[in-house]
């Protein structure tokens, strides 16, 4: 098990067993997901390319907000993730 130390401002080094694990270099983002009590999954930000966007939403069931538009957005990649690692 890895361990980091949070410092006064709030930062923490990610382990190099941790970062080697999970291929992060500078500059990369990871994304902190709670899951459940006092759990956070840590994982690597994906970059995803425009052309996986097309046809992602149902046909009729695009938002009228672009706030609306980038959250329906970013459900179905949550959902197409999930699928992939099931």
């Amino acid at each position: 098990m890895a361990t980091a130390t949070m410092t006064s401002k709030g930062q923490l080094t990610v382990p190099k067993e941790i970062r080697d694990q999970l291929g992060l270099k500078p500059g990369d983002k990871v994304e902190l997901v709670p899951s459940g009590d006092d759990r956070v999954v840590m994982r690597k930000r994906r970059t995803i390319e425009l052309k996986e966007l097309f046809g992602i939403l149902p046909a009729g069931t695009v938002p009228l907000t672009l706030e609306g538009i980038d959250d329906a957005i970013a459900e179905e990649i949550l959902e197409k993730d999930r699928r992939s690692r099931e």
